[in-house]
């Protein structure tokens, strides 16, 4: 009876618009039984998608305030469930699996057996999340190498994203927390992925990983991300109250490990650019192709390196260290623009609609 808790949490995980798909040997019960006691599977599973006050829940559910806000407390804190501040109120949702309950799994919940199973179950929950659009998340590019005539959109630019935010914190990559406990350490800084919010304070009562840093600090993080050739992303939308820019290497990661090793085209979404390299003042060095570029799209061709432009995703990280200036971004053609959603609700709408016609 007690696998029968778990198997409802991933049946309603799997409803929510990023999915949870089953595998015919559980593979994604025995990861839920090692982050949820029976207890806490069955509360997830009383919370909504929509953000909700401990008030709120506490009155829909007909329990004492003062126990319902425990319980939240404590299941935000092992990150079974999302805490967020909106509107100068502490909300609790439910949570999904990725981008959600598994980044959650901090400190010493990241422990090896969890992310021995993870990494078994990768290959089919990337094919689900990455199976349909629009795109789970989306490349933030370097802006540095975008031709000067180019309109650069707010939503296009990881400078414009923290200068509108008010608050930030400071984590580990959890993909390369997860590579070092397999025994495949990275050489990129682990210490280096932000959380934003649009609230003023948003982490201050309720920070439950990593550091709260100013927004200098932030944007330092962002010019050090792209000197170490690691590749923005953030969710696939043009609006949201608060997020994260991820800072990924194609060794760790598992959106461009998803892109390039499971078949998943929409879990990550290239950006509206791509890298073109002139070939008259190339200099055949070979460092964008060797060192910088993530989904090996940058091949020799002759005197000169030239640029495969189905796989770019578009990311910039190649403009920044080639030695003769010969590499920028350009504009694709508007029928191959990524799909873009305008918020986070919107997103879910199209994606839902989307998994119906499956």
């Amino acid at each position: 009876m007690e696998m029968d808790v778990y198997k409802r949490l991933a049946k309603r995980l799997d409803e929510l618009p990023e999915g949870f798909p089953a595998t015919p040997d559980g593979l994604e019960l025995k990861i839920l039984k090692v982050i949820f006691t029976p207890q806490d599977a069955e509360m997830a599973m009383k919370l909504t998608a929509t953000p909700e006050t401990a008030e709120e829940i506490a009155l829909r559910l007909d329990q004492p305030l003062d126990q319902m806000q425990a319980t939240l407390t404590g299941m935000a804190a092992r990150g079974q469930i999302a805490a967020l501040r909106l509107e100068g109120k502490r909300k609790y949702r439910m949570a999904p699996f990725v981008v959600g309950i598994y980044e959650y799994q901090r400190r010493e919940r990241l422990t090896e057996e969890l992310v021995h199973l993870f990494e078994q179950y990768l290959p089919t929950l990337t094919k689900k999340v990455g199976g349909q659009g629009p795109s789970l998340t989306r490349v933030i590019p370097v802006n540095a190498g975008i031709k000067a005539e180019l309109d650069i959109l707010p939503h296009e630019d990881a400078r414009q994203i923290v200068g509108k935010a008010k608050s930030f914190r400071l984590q580990d990559c959890i993909c390369r927390r997860e590579q070092a406990l397999l025994g495949k350490p990275c050489e990129h800084t682990v210490h280096i992925c932000l959380q934003y919010s649009m609230e003023q304070g948003a982490y201050d009562d309720f920070n439950l990983d990593g550091e709260i840093i100013s927004k200098g600090e932030a944007f330092k993080i962002i010019d050090q991300a792209e000197q170490e050739g690691l590749v923005h992303n953030t969710y696939n939308v043009e609006q949201a109250p608060g997020g994260f820019i991820c800072n990924c290497c194609s060794c760790c990661c598992g959106l461009l490990r998803g892109l390039k090793e499971h078949e998943a085209p929409y879990l990550l979404a290239r950006s509206r650019y791509v890298a073109v390299i002139d070939p008259d003042t190339c200099a055949a060095c070979g460092v964008c192709a060797e060192e910088r570029c993530p989904m090996e799209a940058i091949v020799e061709d002759g005197d000169a390196y030239v640029v495969q432009d189905q796989r770019c995703i578009g990311c910039g990280v190649c403009v920044l260290t080639c030695p003769t200036e010969s590499i920028t971004l350009e504009e694709r053609p508007e029928t191959e623009w990524p799909e873009i959603a305008d918020n986070i609700v919107d997103w879910a709408r199209r994606r839902l609609d989307k998994r119906s016609r499956m």
